[in-house]
């Protein structure tokens, strides 16, 4: 799965690779392992963390 923040594919991504989740471009890429991504939905999903 890979996922581009904006809407034409010329910005950062959000791709799984195995049980890695990587978000970014180029050479800035983050490395989330998959309980990490798991934590960071639920943070999301629960109001943890929300729009600015």
């Amino acid at each position: 799965m890979k996922v581009y923040i904006c809407d034409k594919g010329c910005c950062p991504a959000v791709e799984t690779a195995g049980d890695d989740v990587l978000i970014g471009e180029d050479s800035n890429i983050v490395r989330l392992k998959k309980d990490e991504w798991n934590k960071l939905v639920e943070k999301i999903q629960t109001g943890v963390l929300h729009k600015l």
